[in-house]
């Protein structure tokens, strides 16, 4: 029988600290463990994760470009990936990939114990409405955010994103070239993708977006992080946190999935924000 594998799967992938995330949990733990990067351009997504199972693959994360079409995918959804209509982690069972998002609970662990934020009664700004953005929308209302915009580059993926949430007046949409006149936020989390890859500019938003008391988040971590958070901190924000504490909280609720045992996070997340201070600053 083919040795179990679990991957994370994405385009591009090379960036990925899911690998050595993953590692880092099984050494802990005591779980012998395959783990690879595989790049998966979304035309052969579906050919590939096929392959991958019919190889031994048991479990896998999903990064950008990939969650929603990992959402249609899967043969079972749990209600967060249901309601994010994305899915970020699969689980082989059956013959069937079954399909969970731990991106939202990820990313509250993050703010919540580790940055010891109160999430509550926070005006919030959502930049993004893709599989990202879709992950982390319903538990950041859930951990008790005021409100929450959604502003997106393509108006109809944030009005969508907003009618998937089901909670008009609380979570709304508003167009990007409007940012000027929404007032300020006490939270921005930034869930584009916009500075991936090779040739990525400078973010730009208004400053008048940011408060006192702004607590400016983005999603991603290391080089895809820099141009949104030199923004923020030219903006004046209180405190800027990047994507690797969620990237670790995350990992950690998939692997709990897929093996039982819930992984010491926090000596992971030290060793890798370590290792990426001089790029960036999580505090």
């Amino acid at each position: 029988m083919p040795e179990a594998r679990y991957a994370v799967f994405g385009h591009p992938i090379a960036h990925s600290l899911s690998p050595r995330i993953h590692a880092a949990f099984a050494r802990q733990t005591g779980i012998a463990l395959q783990y690879t990067a595989i790049d998966a351009p979304p035309e052969a997504f579906a050919d590939i994760l096929a392959a991958f199972a019919a190889g031994g693959g048991r479990g896998g994360n999903v990064t950008m470009p990939l969650k929603e079409q990992a959402h249609a995918l899967c043969a079972s959804l749990t209600p967060r990936a249901r309601a994010a209509q994305a899915v970020n982690t699969l689980t082989w069972r059956d013959g069937q990939w079954h399909g969970d998002n731990t991106d939202g609970a990820g990313l509250v662990r993050d703010l919540t114990g580790r940055h010891g934020l109160d999430l509550r009664g926070r005006r919030t700004l959502l930049l993004g409405a893709g599989g990202a953005a879709r992950g982390v929308a319903g538990a950041l209302l859930e951990a008790g955010v005021l409100e929450l915009a959604v502003v997106n580059r393509t108006a109809a993926r944030a009005d969508a994103l907003v009618d998937a949430l089901g909670q008009p007046g609380r979570a709304y949409s508003r167009y990007w070239d409007d940012l000027a006149n929404q007032g300020d936020f006490e939270l921005i989390v930034n869930a584009t993708s916009a500075a991936r890859g090779t040739g990525a500019g400078a973010f730009n938003a208004p400053i008048t977006l940011v408060n006192s008391r702004t607590v400016a988040v983005d999603i991603n971590y290391g080089e895809a992080a820099i141009p949104f958070l030199a923004w923020a901190r030219a903006a004046g924000c209180l405190r800027v946190v990047d994507g690797l504490g969620m990237l670790v909280e995350q990992a950690a609720e998939a692997f709990e999935a897929w093996h039982g045992v819930r992984p010491d996070t926090q000596p992971v997340y030290e060793e890798l924000h370590a290792q990426h201070a001089r790029l960036v600053t999580a505090d």
